[in-house]
């Protein structure tokens, strides 16, 4: 029981550890914080914004953003900086360049592709399909049969 009490605490600590606290002149700069903590990809996670994730990496990176606003530097100045270091992964919605169309084409291009397959797929099944014959075709085939089969009798 002590163990799992402990346990109990030692996790709660651990929550409330991760969590950033940083100090800002006004309200602008909480806003500009929080905007641009939900603009940058965790270099961890890769799927969680540095708002969201609770990697040291991302606390470190929270609190150089908050340092750079606090110096007064620009959200442009701040992207810059970030992209500069880290690369356009760093930004959770990167730029249409050369180096990221298929990033942004991609998807498109999987998915015309997969309507072509299965357009495809439905004509060659099209002509699959046994052709089923008219009345006119069906009462000549009885009457061949009927004519075959009384020619066998002796």
């Amino acid at each position: 029981m002590k163990f799992l009490l402990l346990l109990i605490i030692l996790l709660a600590t651990n929550a409330f550890a991760s969590s950033d606290i940083y100090t800002f002149a006004n309200t602008e700069q909480q806003t500009r914080f929080a905007e641009l903590t939900q603009q940058f990809r965790c270099l961890v996670c890769q799927n969680e914004t540095l708002a969201d994730s609770n990697a040291p990496l991302a606390q470190d990176l929270r609190g150089e953003i908050a340092g750079l606003i606090q110096q007064g530097k620009s959200d442009q100045q701040i992207t810059d900086y970030l992209v500069q270091r880290y690369g356009n992964f760093v930004l959770f919605r990167p730029p249409f360049n050369p180096t990221t169309y298929l990033l942004w084409v991609g998807p498109f291009i999987l998915l015309i592709s997969g309507l072509m397959l299965i357009a495809f797929l439905v004509v060659k099944r099209k002509r699959l399909e046994p052709n089923y014959l008219t009345n006119d075709e069906q009462q000549q085939l009885e009457q061949l049969l009927k004519d075959k089969n009384t020619e066998k009798l002796p």
